[in-house]
């Protein structure tokens, strides 16, 4: 019987979340350290310390485990959105936010960031992490055009929201991959001061959607 924990979630999908999670966090390790081709399933399993059967109870791939890690930065990024003021400009608020990310209890998990980075760069040579990463871009195009939907007083599936969500997420797309590559080669200049980032996630948002998402709405 599934029991549930104070505010109504389930202990088993939590638990099941954080194994998947942690699955995930061995298969990129390995899937960097080693490449993709040269890893099984059954090592993927064994650095989990779970039996083989297990992890394939979660994913239906030893690619597909990649999937929880690189989704992390996108639940990071959809949260941040989902509590976007009405009356605040985007950069102020992703500003605020991301610093306090840094802050948060439990914190954000910067190694779980680098190893997303590390997946989403992989995948420019691996076709199977491309779709894990793809799949990942296309559940926050989703969940963005509610959060556009309910910022611009339409429905979700309006066509213009339906448009400023794919444009939007697809300069945030671009700037992640391009972002991910350059503190992977340790070119991290520009890309620490979160003030400075947020203004440039802001203003490629804003360039994108002609200016229909950035500003503070009534």
């Amino acid at each position: 019987m599934t029991t549930r924990e104070p505010g109504g979630g389930e202990v088993s999908e939590r638990r099941r979340a954080r194994l998947r999670l942690e699955i995930s966090r061995e298969a990129a390790r390995l899937f960097w350290e080693q490449g993709v081709a040269a890893t099984s399933g059954d090592q993927i399993a064994e650095a989990a310390g779970l039996p083989t059967r297990t992890v394939r109870q979660h994913f239906h791939s030893k690619e597909s485990c990649v999937e929880p890690v690189v989704l992390q930065g996108v639940v990071t990024m959809m949260t941040v959105l989902r509590s976007w003021p009405r009356q605040s400009f985007l950069e102020d608020h992703l500003a605020t936010e991301l610093v306090g990310f840094r802050h948060a209890v439990p914190p954000v998990d910067l190694a779980d960031e680098m190893l997303a980075m590390k997946m989403i760069r992989l995948a420019e040579t691996e076709s199977a992490l491309r779709s894990a990463w793809l799949i990942a871009c296309d559940h926050a195009e989703r969940e963005l055009c509610m959060i556009i939907g309910d910022r611009l007083g339409r429905p979700a599936g309006d066509l213009e929201v339906r448009m400023h969500a794919a444009a939007a997420y697809a300069v945030v797309r671009v700037l992640d991959e391009h972002i991910g590559a350059a503190v992977l080669a340790g070119e991290t200049a520009g890309f620490t001061d979160v003030t400075a980032l947020s203004r440039c996630l802001a203003q490629a948002v804003r360039t994108a959607t002609g200016g229909a998402v950035g500003d503070p709405v009534a």
